[in-house]
């Protein structure tokens, strides 16, 4: 115990001092407990709250099942208010949009930092200067767009395009892969040119596999904002039949009971949820987004 190291506020001799140690300790379970009610709190209210009758809910909000289980209102979700077929909606955006986003964030920081051209530096202050755009400012513009593309010249208004095409052109993970290059060993790449490696072999079979990491990074912003996404999506999938479930969840709570809606917020939940408990250990405590950010 004589060798314990103190915390840095608190002095040696008071660290020693049974009263300190004890109130200290004390207090920093205390403050683990009021995190774990803030953070899992809502969750396992909403938890039991979707298997709850809705008089329940009502007049008592924080009992739990005063008078039994209501599990059909899962089933009643799912089937009658039709959510799997917005859950299936969801999971078409949210592919579609990671798919965009790795692919453009992996080219542009390959290209940016592994090739190198000439305007690099030009195009990495830009996508920086991007960053400082607040979203809402470019959605007149962006929604113009994709009703008129300069190029293509049809319209992408309900069609999955027009949510995965804007969610590809992500400066944010563009600068985050590109520094996650600017660590890589150079000697790796110097060494598969002189063994006569071109730009594409370069990329899928060296920078591809190294990355892993930050793809894996990306790939969770991706899909959690994807899936949470209300605004974009409203404006440009007008037809019901292809909205996601955050854009008809407000109409799910319109024509159902509480019970039911509750259910159904539950199940859109779940992906985010069990994203972040499948994917924290290899993601956010990998060594690819620190050395990402310290780049």
């Amino acid at each position: 115990m004589s060798d314990e190291r103190p915390p840095a506020l608190i002095m040696q001799d008071e660290w020693r001092r049974p009263a300190v140690r004890f109130g200290f300790g004390g207090a920093q379970v205390l403050l683990l407990a009021l995190l774990i009610v803030i953070g899992l709190g809502p969750i396992l209210w909403l938890l039991k709250s979707a298997i709850t009758p809705t008089n329940d809910t009502i007049t008592h909000p924080m009992g739990l099942f005063p008078h039994g289980a209501a599990w059909s209102n899962l089933r009643e979700a799912w089937v009658n208010v039709h959510v799997g077929h917005y859950f299936w909606n969801t999971i078409v955006v949210a592919l579609g949009s990671w798919l965009c986003q790795i692919v453009v964030a992996t080219t542009g920081g390959y290209a940016l930092s592994v090739l190198r051209p000439s305007y690099a530096k030009l195009i990495n202050g830009l996508l920086l200067a991007t960053l400082f755009v607040p979203a809402i400012v470019l959605l007149v513009p962006l929604y113009i767009e994709v009703v008129r593309p300069p190029i293509v010249h049809h319209s992408f208004i309900d069609t999955y395009w027009a949510v995965w095409l804007p969610a590809g052109a992500s400066a944010f993970n563009v600068v985050l892969v590109t520094r996650f290059c600017d660590n890589l060993p150079r000697e790796i790449f110097e060494a598969a040119r002189i063994d006569g490696a071109g730009p594409f072999t370069l990329f899928w079979k060296i920078v591809l596999p190294l990355s892993k990491p930050i793809l894996g990074v990306v790939s969770v912003f991706a899909v959690l904002a994807s899936w949470k996404d209300f605004l974009w999506p409203l404006l440009v999938l007008t037809d019901p039949n292809k909205q996601p479930l955050s854009v008809r969840l407000p109409t799910i709570q319109s024509q159902t009971e509480l019970g039911v809606f509750l259910a159904a917020m539950f199940i859109a939940c779940l992906v985010p949820v069990a994203g972040f408990l499948i994917f924290q250990r290899s993601f956010l405590r990998s060594n690819g987004l620190g050395g990402a950010i310290k780049g």
